[in-house]
Parts: C-alpha cells; structure tokens; sequence
C-alpha cells in the first residue's frame, strides 16, 4: 500500500478505540446530543454538517464493524443498525452520510485481498472515512454501471461522472464502482484529494438536503492496483452485502420516525390547543389524538424489534455464511425496509395532523421530517421488496445477488 499512502495527504490525530457495542451505543447517544443541536438550522439554511461529521470521524463509530482479527469491536449488525437510527434521530443527514462507508467496509471483508484489508481496516480504526462514488445517470436500467479501468503501465486510470455520491465530499477515501478491464465489476478506492479527482455539491433534493449527495466528476484519475477491489466476488452469490446496506438504509429511515414523533409528542403536549366544539381544553387529552398518538408509537416500537431481528439474521449470514443464510437475511431485512418506510411516513405526516395548523409554521421547520422521510425512503422503493418477499413464499425464488438484496 506504499503507492496509496503517498497519495493519502495527511492523517488526523487517531479516534478512539470503541472496545464493546454498549461503548459503542454510549458514544453514539452522546455525539446525537451534540449533533441535534442546530440540525434544524442546518436543514433550513442547507450548512453542510463538516464539523459534524468531523466529530463523528474522531468518535471511533467508523471503525466499530471492523473484524476482531484486524483489531477492531466487530459490533454486531443489530447495534450497528441502533448507532445509525439514534444518529439519524439527532440529524438524519448525518445518520445517512456514514452509511455507504459501513456498506464499502463490508465488501472489503468479502473481496478484499488480505494486504487491502489490513490497510483499509486500519484506517478506519483511525478514524478515516470511506464513502462511494457508485450511481450513474443515463444508464438503461439503475444499477448499471458504465465506467471502466483502463490499464496504464502497472496501474489504472479512471474517467466517468458519478450521481448521488452521499458522502464523498466528507470522506478522505472515495470507493469508485467500475468495470475492469475482463468486464468485472470492481470497487476502485481513491484518495478524497487524488488529481482529477472533483466533488461537485449539486444535490438538490428536498430532503436529506446536508447529505452532500451529489456529482463526483472522475477525469483520468490513476488508480494504484492494490486498491481495486474485486466487487464482482461479492456478487456471485448470495451474500449478506446488499443485506447489510439496506438494513442501515432501514435505521436512517427509523431515526427519521423517532425524531418525528418525539416533536409530535412536545408540540402537541405544549402548543396545540384543543377543541372546543367537543368540550376538549387541551389537545393531549383528545382521545382520538390520544389513539392516533398510540397507533404511530406501536409501528415505531414494531419496526425497531424487526430491525434488531433483521440485524440479528445479518450476523447469522456473516459468521456461517452460505446462501441460504444470506437469502434469510436478505428477506428478513426487506421486512424491515417495508416497516420502517412506513413507520417513517406515518410519523412525519401523523405530526401535522395531530399537532395541528401551527406546526407548519416555517419557524420550527418539522416539515424536514417528512422532506428527510419522503426523500430517504425512495432509494430503494418498498414495492419490490413486497414482490421480493411474495414470490419467495409462493414460489421460492428470490432475486439474483445485486448488491440490494
């Protein structure tokens, strides 16, 4: 890796070593107290969260999944999930940012080669940040890929333009997804500052709007050999990739309910009047905003037990892994997906029917809860998670490895 640490620019001051998953969660609700504070400014006036994600880099949370083997707390899937959903309940744009570094993370203990491993995992163990550089725009179906490698003396070079790279203008490494020269799909891992390397903050979304989810222009950059990842392993089979991201994707989505309902809560308890046409003085002792309160707290309780069972059918494919423990997890977590997409929806749209006219006021901005929800859940639309699961049960077939399932 000596060719990569030439290009690598300086390294911060090393993170913390988080040794257990409860120092993990403590770590993790202690920086979501500092983070919610001016989230909501953040939102409205679009302030990219740079010291916020600096914090979360010096926390140590980016080296929690790291394996024992290479030094690191290996946490369990389940309290990765939770980490990321209390995140997100503090600023969802920072619970999502960190998200793709966890996914990349994962395809290097798949695929990568035990040089790319041991360096990689050592630098997020130090605080180092990994985000991607992935999606194209123009492409006949998403997912495809277009951008290739092309060979130049004992290394590569790289061209293409990236769309949706949540992230890369945070990271201090962004994983560029190719194909090799045979056709293969590879991940390219670049440094953030790497010559012709350019991130663009174009993201103009309604929501998650401080992800920085925008365009990585790619103009001939050289990639080192030793940092091409094989990606087109961890596709040959059924492996618990596209279950692990989509299962952060889940807890992104569940923060976003949990933030939502605590300001429904607050708001209806100290602002909202009650009705007078029904003899109610208060508006928390309406028994129908009293019901419909309990409605949305029963789905937010529901989608968090799945997601801590999904994250546990994660594990299960991780530690004994074989395709019929991947697919288990793959469909485990596709439930989950579907329970936290509605749980995030139903809370976000719940607070302003039960908070009232006043909640919509621009002063407190809680339409970014249901701008975070309605934009986030999209990525990877519930209806085929639905069909996914359906036509597993009926007629045992389940979707081929895509890195989504």
């Amino acid at each position: 890796m000596s060719k990569v640490i030439h290009l690598a620019g300086n390294i911060r001051a090393i993170a913390p070593y988080l040794a257990s998953e409860d120092q993990a969660l403590d770590v993790a609700k202690a920086l979501a107290a500092e983070i919610t504070e001016g989230s909501s400014i953040r939102d409205r006036d679009r302030i990219l969260p740079h010291h916020e994600m600096e914090l979360v880099a010096q926390s140590g949370l980016l080296g929690i999944t790291v394996p024992a083997e290479y030094g690191g707390a290996d946490i369990s899937n389940s309290f990765l999930a939770e980490v990321v959903a209390i995140l997100s309940e503090a600023d969802a744009s920072v619970g999502q940012i960190p998200q793709t570094h966890f996914s990349i993370l994962e395809t290097l203990r798949l695929s990568g080669t035990e040089e790319q491993k041991k360096f990689f995992f050592g630098r997020a163990l130090a605080g180092e940040h990994l985000a991607n550089a992935q999606a194209e725009v123009g492409t006949k179906t998403a997912g495809d890929i277009e951008t290739r490698l092309v060979a130049d003396g004992a290394g590569y070079r790289i061209s293409g333009r990236k769309y949706y790279s949540t992230g890369a203008l945070f990271a201090d490494w962004v994983a560029i997804y190719a194909l090799d020269p045979q056709g293969r799909q590879v991940v390219a891992i670049v440094p953030r500052d790497a010559e012709g390397l350019q991130i663009v903050d174009d993201w103009d979304g309604f929501g998650q709007r401080t992800t920085a989810s925008g365009t990585v222009r790619i103009d001939n950059v050289y990639v080192s050999p030793d940092t091409v990842i094989g990606h087109y392993r961890s596709l040959e089979k059924h492996a618990p990739l596209g279950s692990l991201g989509q299962l952060l994707h889940a807890a992104v989505d569940l923060g976003i309910a949990r933030a939502a309902f605590a300001d429904t809560v607050s708001f209806v308890k100290q602002k909202s009047r009650g009705n007078r046409n029904v003899g109610i003085d208060q508006a928390a002792a309406d028994p129908l905003t009293i019901a419909r309160t309990g409605t949305i707290a029963v789905k937010i309780e529901a989608a968090s037990a799945v997601l801590e069972r999904a994250g546990r059918k994660v594990d299960v494919a991780q530690i004994n892994p074989s395709p019929k423990t991947a697919v288990e997890a793959s469909l485990a977590v596709a439930a989950v997906k579907i329970l936290t997409t509605e749980a995030a929806l139903e809370a976000t749209n719940g607070l302003f029917e039960l908070a009232g006219t006043s909640a919509t006021s621009q002063e407190f901005n809680l339409d970014r809860h249901w701008r975070n929800a309605r934009t986030h859940t999209v990525h990877d639309p519930v209806r085929w998670k639905h069909y996914a699961i359906g036509d597993f049960h009926l007629n045992g077939n389940v979707p081929k490895p895509n890195g989504q399932f």
